[in-house]
């Protein structure tokens, strides 16, 4: 979700207003995401790297998620669905975002409707050191490693692998996100500053995915075997 600082400097605002500007891109997407029948979405709200803001920043960032979560959660669950915050858990986190962190995962839980996951303090390369950690832990035997073994010991193993990434304001950077789940992600940029983005640019990129002819590494089945270089 990227933009909300270049959309306050272009109407000559501080950057937290275009954070506050972004509450309602966020929602609009949550709908536009569930009435297209997406059961999977998320969210890249505050990265492990975003700690290195002024600190004035993430203050605000702090009090306007738990602000945006306890407001909204009530909506979510309601429409039956499930959340869940995909981080370190770091200790820098209040203790009151991380209960109301808590909470709505508790309240949603057993919901069965979209799953919407909300990376916070989230690093991909944080995910991939500590499932090897976990696989330390367990004693896997080196021969026993696969794949999927890996897999089974990151965060939300019942994720599935990321089908498209959609990273607005035009940056074209993957930025430590879900590093293994987006190995063989549809990638778009579309070159809108994110509290702008809505529902029609959401349905644009999926409608734009659809027409991608996604092989993972593969020859289409309609090729003609013509396989010269």
């Amino acid at each position: 979700m990227d933009g909300n600082g270049r959309w306050a400097a272009q109407r000559s605002l501080p950057r937290t207003s275009g954070h506050t500007a972004a509450e309602a891109t966020v929602i609009d997407v949550i709908e536009a995401a569930r009435a297209a029948g997406v059961e999977w979405l998320s969210l890249y709200a505050f990265s492990t790297e975003n700690w290195s803001r002024p600190s004035g920043e993430v203050d605000f960032l702090m009090h306007l998620v738990r602000r945006v979560v306890r407001k909204h959660a009530p909506l979510l669950h309601a429409r039956g669905i499930r959340c869940r915050f995909l981080g370190v858990s770091d200790a820098r986190i209040p203790a009151p975002l991380a209960q109301d962190f808590a909470d709505l995962m508790t309240l949603t839980g057993a919901n069965r409707g979209m799953t919407l996951t909300v990376a916070f303090d989230h690093g991909g390369r944080s995910d991939i050191v500590e499932a090897a950690r976990s696989l330390i832990r367990a004693g896997v035997p080196a021969e026993a490693l696969d794949e999927q073994v890996f897999a089974a010991h990151l965060p939300f193993p019942d994720t599935p692998d990321v089908d498209l990434v959609i990273r607005t304001s035009g940056e074209q950077r993957i930025s430590n996100f879900m590093l293994w789940q987006v190995a063989y992600a549809e990638w778009m940029f579309p070159p809108v500053l994110w509290p702008d983005f809505r529902a029609t640019h959401f349905a644009e990129c999926v409608h734009t995915y659809q027409q991608r002819d996604r092989r993972f590494g593969g020859v289409a089945p309609h090729a003609n075997g013509d396989l010269r270089p």
